[in-house]
């Protein structure tokens, strides 16, 4: 899986898409210190131990660089930067009950916005899965010669050893 660039000063606008979420009950915003072992918990049970992990060290920034999509008081997605390495985007991740209302766009978009705020002009987006979704969403880019990039020679639980 290869990485990606974004430009962060040419970053299209989805407030209009926040708004609508927040018009139907979903809120997006910056995750809050206390609510770090809630959602370290919904990143692991949802998602994986490493990107628990990544989500960790999200909250050790400050302010955290963590934004959650919550819907009736529940997580339903969550999206990072600045974890795995500084300048790079990721992990992220809604819900399967949540997919395809635009919940993943706009928590990227919070993230992406957070970084330029803070004086990148690109943002890297590690081990992309879905390319096509960042293309048409922030027109990201692929960088050649990127896979495995970061992640080569990452510590893996054996098979069959304890959990």
């Amino acid at each position: 899986m290869h990485d990606m660039l974004v430009r962060l000063y040419d970053l299209p606008d989805y407030g209009a898409h926040q708004q609508h979420l927040e018009r139907v009950g979903v809120s997006v915003r910056r995750a809050l210190a206390p609510e770090k072992h809630l959602v370290v918990e919904w990143v692991r049970r949802h998602f994986s131990e490493g990107w628990a992990s990544e989500t960790e060290v999200a909250f050790a920034r400050e302010p955290a660089a963590c934004y959650l999509a919550i819907e009736n008081g529940e997580i339903i997605g969550f999206a990072c930067h600045d974890a795995a390495c500084r300048n790079f985007f990721g992990p992220t991740g809604v819900a399967e009950s949540a997919r395809g209302r635009g919940v993943g766009k706009v928590l990227l978009w919070r993230c992406l916005r957070a970084m330029a705020e803070q004086g990148y002009g690109y943002a890297i987006i590690g081990g992309v899965g879905p390319a096509e979704f960042y293309t048409a969403s922030v027109g990201a880019v692929a960088i050649e010669g990127s896979d495995p990039g970061i992640y080569r020679g990452l510590l893996r639980r054996p098979k069959g050893g304890p959990s």
